[in-house]
């Protein structure tokens, strides 16, 4: 990439390939074609970070426009769960997933008023929708607008808006939702320069 291209990244290309934002999967999906910057001689797919340096430009300012309680984070990933507590901590949203009754995604979370868990957000925003499959079903049947952070094999045509990366890797998913913590509190006006935002890629990673 071009010292001008680099520029216009949200952060320097080189904190996306070393958090593994790129690394996909060795199986590709139509839906993620375009996408996909090349393939690797051990088979794995690349993906394209300035289209993912894209879309969460794109997906931060969409997220913004909605009132923040309003906003509901699932992660089934173990690794997605710390990165999905802080960006719902930092932007005061709520986050599903996880292995205890509070935080566990039930059947009927989104459709279900009898249950004790029932929310009705006005966006969700998942992980990966294969492992969120539940979530995402139920967001469809209760028309909310679906953010997905979508990995090389991922089938996309009822997300909303795709963020291309990893959805696997602890780094990767603590460097997504790092950077769409800050742009969101960036499109809220809440924060005016990135040197204000203290909050670090290590902050966001889940411990093994």
């Amino acid at each position: 990439m071009s010292e001008e291209a680099n520029m216009n990244l949200l952060v320097p290309e080189d904190v996306y390939l070393t958090s593994g934002v790129h690394i996909g999967t060795q199986q590709k999906s139509a839906d993620m074609k375009e996408f996909i910057f090349k393939v690797r001689s051990d088979g794995l797919y690349v993906l394209d970070v300035k289209q993912t340096d894209e879309r969460i430009r794109t997906a931060a300012k969409f997220l913004a426009r909605y009132k923040s309680d309003r906003i509901l984070v699932v992660s089934a990933r173990q690794y997605g769960q710390k990165p999905a507590e802080m960006f719902t901590k930092t932007i005061g949203a709520k986050a599903l997933g996880g292995d205890t009754p509070d935080k566990r995604y039930v059947p009927g979370t989104l459709t279900n008023p009898q249950l004790k868990n029932f929310t009705e957000p006005d966006v969700i925003v998942l992980t990966d929708p294969s492992a969120d499959k539940l979530a995402m079903e139920e967001a469809m049947q209760v028309t909310i607008p679906i953010v997905g952070l979508c990995d090389a094999n991922n089938e996309t045509r009822n997300v909303d808006i795709v963020i291309p990366t990893n959805n696997k890797g602890r780094r990767a998913l603590a460097c997504i939702y790092w950077l769409l913590t800050r742009e969101v509190l960036k499109a809220r006006g809440q924060l005016l320069d990135d040197a204000d935002f203290k909050l670090t890629i290590d902050d966001f990673e889940a411990s093994l």
